[in-house]
């Protein structure tokens, strides 16, 4: 298995920039008005832009840049990420998608993640001025991501799905050559396009964990079952 890699997805991750439909909110104003940025230019964030985001439809799953930023602490900073097994995406409830080079270091400090995030959302690369960014944003719905993939189906993490083991996880989407995806959003299900490709939805656990804790125990599996632990 010297070659053999995996790819995880953190799928509908609430990470976004502020929608223009509340952009002229006084919360939103206020808050972008003291980092000295336009409204369209700064992540929605729910405990900023709580009152503003009543009336956004799907709001449930929105405005929690956090989730992201822990997630991918813990993933690229894994072993499995270390050794070079490890592909990670992040797909966006807005249907945008990262693409993280393995070596890209997401920093600790919550202010420079949002900074950074702002940065790539804004300008779709980070560095900005690089021809071969860490960071890349791009407009891409979840099928065409699995399109660019080569592949149609999915192994989805899902708190309805049958409880396995994260190594059992692994094998499975190593045997089959399918992406793991991980919700990235604070509450709701998966959307039904997403749940469509499942070949196969599991669980870790009998109850809701947070995604972070879901990335960090499916890393783990993986790296046992790849031996490198």
């Amino acid at each position: 298995m010297s070659n053999t890699k995996v790819t995880v997805i953190l799928a509908e991750a609430s990470l976004e920039l502020v929608p223009p439909e509340i952009a002229h909110h006084p919360a939103v104003v206020r808050n972008a008005r003291k980092r000295g940025k336009s409204p369209r230019e700064v992540l929605l964030d729910i405990s900023l832009h709580y009152a503003a985001m009543k009336k956004l439809r799907n709001r449930k799953k929105r405005g929690r840049p956090d989730i992201v930023h822990v997630t991918l602490l813990e993933l690229l900073s894994s072993p499995l990420n270390i050794e070079g097994k490890l592909t990670t995406f992040v797909h966006t409830v807005n249907d945008y998608v990262i693409e993280i080079d393995p070596s890209a270091r997401i920093p600790r400090n919550y202010n420079r993640f949002v900074g950074l995030m702002e940065q790539l959302l804004n300008v779709g690369k980070v560095p900005p001025d690089s021809e071969e960014p860490l960071l890349k944003a791009i407009p891409m719905t979840f099928d065409n991501l699995l399109k660019r993939l080569g592949v149609e189906s999915i192994i989805l993490l899902s708190e309805e799905g049958e409880v396995m083991k994260p190594e059992e996880i692994c094998r499975e989407s190593v045997e089959r050559g399918e992406p793991i995806v991980i919700g990235g959003f604070p509450h709701g299900d998966f959307d039904p396009v997403i749940k469509e490709r499942a070949s196969i939805a599991a669980s870790i656990y009998r109850k809701p964990l947070d995604t972070w804790v879901v990335a960090s125990r499916v890393a783990s599996g993986c790296e046992r079952f790849l031996k490198i632990m």
